[in-house]
């Protein structure tokens, strides 16, 4: 299957790319503001790295699935992402689900694959507190990975979905003219 070049740059660039930027800002700067005060951040405790990163793998998926599902169907709506050719879309997958199950999906993964791991290795390693600013650093690294690994293939769900509602709401208009 070859994507035309605006459908490659929005999968890998605005969906991948700006999504690891976007996110590495965004949850640097959550957890500068929730942990501002503490010199260090243990891994267990109140606050903690564990707690933290377990609470980002299940928040950011979800809301990111919510988010970026419903712009990308307002864009194919409005016609600045054009649709996928029929050809380009899956009779089966996800995107035939609503954007809640896509969202479940991808939370069990960012948090099966993307935290839980993460925890328990450091967990297994008894690391040590890191400094407030490291935290913060290493966090934001980490929530912009996890979203740049994820974006991609909601996107792909969400864009899949969009075009096949628009070939249909096409389809239907034409039956009535």
């Amino acid at each position: 299957m070859d994507l035309s070049d605006r459908h490659r740059h929005f999968i890998w660039i605005e969906q991948g790319v700006h999504a690891l930027v976007i996110n590495i800002v965004i949850n640097g700067a959550i957890a500068g503001l929730l942990l501002r005060g503490n010199e260090t951040v243990p891994l267990w405790g109140e606050p903690s790295i564990g707690i933290d990163l377990l609470a980002t793998g299940l928040l950011l998926p979800f809301i990111m699935c919510q988010i970026v599902s419903r712009v990308i169907a307002k864009q194919v709506r409005d016609g600045k992402l054009p649709p996928l050719p029929a050809s380009q879309i899956g009779a089966r997958g996800l995107h035939h689900r609503s954007i809640t199950i896509r969202a479940l999906v991808v939370t069990l993964f960012g948090f099966g694959c993307g935290a839980a791991p993460v925890v328990a290795i450091l967990t297994l390693a008894n690391a040590e507190p890191v400094s407030f600013a490291g935290f913060v650093i290493w966090k934001g690294l980490w929530a912009g990975l996890l979203a740049m690994v994820l974006s991609p293939p909601i996107a792909w769900w969400s864009l899949s979905a969009a075009s096949l509602e628009t070939a249909s709401q096409s389809a239907t208009e034409a039956n009535v003219t």
